[in-house]
């Protein structure tokens, strides 16, 4: 009874990988993948330039993860001739088998995909840039909440010095004005939504015709 249920599980995973190759599923896998790998590279690239946070390319990654199961899917019930797609026909085959090999693929494609994310994913979420700086908003430290404009007016121009250093990515001032007056993140957090490694804070106080300005860097790998 052993042998004959070891033939039969033999039979079926024979019949499952004659029907991966029958349905042209290996070539649609291996084409997702290096097409994943390509676009996942580009992002790394594009995205950091584009001053476009983190969480954007680790979006990326997951979407890719998902679609690779169902890029298999497809490719099973599907195949691309002279004449177009067409529904891939069917051997005759029990229905019993048939629902197998599919949950077979199914199992199959989200194991790649759940193995592929536990190495893929913590790169990308780690991703940092180290020649990279945001300034936040400077704080207005004075009675008259007019002098705000001249806070807003000391980090504009270090925002135009820094953004002159070709080698140092600065994100803009756009971005940062969402983390004006913030107090519940930390430099960690702002540094990581940011994807910079460094953040520069400070704050004005203008009494009559004097000026103060504290200016503080602040490492956001390490805070």
């Amino acid at each position: 009874m052993i042998a004959m249920r070891d033939a039969s599980k033999f039979l079926l995973m024979s019949n499952f990988f004659e029907e991966l190759q029958r349905r042209k599923v290996y070539r649609v896998a291996a084409a997702y993948i290096i097409a994943a790998g390509f676009i996942i590279q580009i992002g790394s690239a594009v995205f950091p330039a584009w001053e476009l946070p983190n969480w954007t390319l680790r979006l990326v990654v997951v979407l890719l993860l998902i679609g690779f199961p169902i890029a298999l899917i497809l490719s099973w019930a599907y195949d691309v001739t002279a004449e177009g797609i067409r529904a891939t026909p069917a051997v005759s085959a029990p229905g019993t088998h048939r629902r197998r090999n599919l949950i077979l693929l199914v199992a199959t494609g989200v194991i790649v995909s759940a193995a592929a994310g536990f190495f893929v994913l913590p790169r990308a979420s780690a991703r940092k840039i180290d020649k990279s700086i945001a300034v936040l908003p400077f704080q207005n430290l004075s009675d008259e909440k007019e002098n705000a404009y001249f806070a807003d007016g000391i980090q504009d121009d270090i925002l135009t010095n820094l953004s002159k250093i070709g080698d140092l990515k600065v994100i803009s001032r756009m971005s940062v004005m969402s983390y004006r007056g913030e107090g519940t993140h930390n430099a960690r957090e702002i540094g990581k939504a940011l994807g910079v490694a460094t953040l520069l804070e400070g704050s004005v106080r203008r009494v009559g015709n004097r000026v103060r300005v504290n200016v503080q860097l602040i490492d956001a790998n390490n805070d």
